[in-house]
């Protein structure tokens, strides 16, 4: 049987079809938690989602805040052009205890936030937004333990004009856990309290 897989992951849910996605987050000086005992206290900041950027940017404001200093620089294209940035190294905590240690941030521009999260966080994991019932709820867990296609999810012989059903293949007891723990699910995630 293979080794339990450690899943950390959060919900965040936003009244109405959002436009933008954004969670709240808190950043501190990149540490190894092994490697010292008196850690930095991370400040909290409220975060843009972008499947577009490559990498992950703070503000000034972060930077000072947080006291960084800046480990290299890099070149970086944007609708404004070209310029040259500062580069600062990064612990970035997300919701529900999902942490990322030793982030190269960008500094930068963001309108409507301190934080943006790239896609160097995003492909760590498993990523999906919802809209059902007026709402926008977008999820995030790492490692990344399945493929997720809507496609092959539709039962057989339906098309996209049929019906789909709300919840899918129902999970059986003795299945193995979805969560890729290893265990069946009635001894995992299906345990009732």
């Amino acid at each position: 049987m293979p080794p339990p897989i450690n899943v950390h992951s959060f919900t965040t849910e936003h009244n109405g079809i959002a436009n933008v996605l954004k969670s709240l987050v808190n950043i501190s000086l990149g540490f190894d938690p092994k490697a010292i005992s008196v850690r930095p206290s991370p400040k909290e900041y409220t975060a843009i989602w972008d499947t577009g950027a490559t990498n992950s940017v703070i503000t000034k404001k972060v930077v000072q805040e947080c006291g960084l200093k800046p480990i290299s620089m890099v070149q970086v294209n944007h609708a404004g052009g070209t310029t040259v940035q500062p580069v600062y190294l990064v612990n970035i905590y997300l919701p529900n205890k999902v942490v990322f240690y030793h982030v190269r941030a960008t500094e930068g521009d963001i309108k409507g936030s301190d934080v943006l999260v790239g896609m160097d966080i995003i492909n760590k994991g498993d990523f999906v937004v919802t809209n059902k019932d007026g709402k926008t709820v977008f999820s995030f867990r790492c490692p990344s333990i399945e493929r997720i296609d809507f496609v092959k999810q539709r039962p057989s012989g339906s098309s996209s004009t049929t019906p789909f059903p709300p919840s899918g293949k129902k999970i059986g007891r003795n299945d193995p856990c979805k969560c890729g723990s290893g265990k069946k699910y009635k001894k995992c995630c299906g345990r009732g309290g």
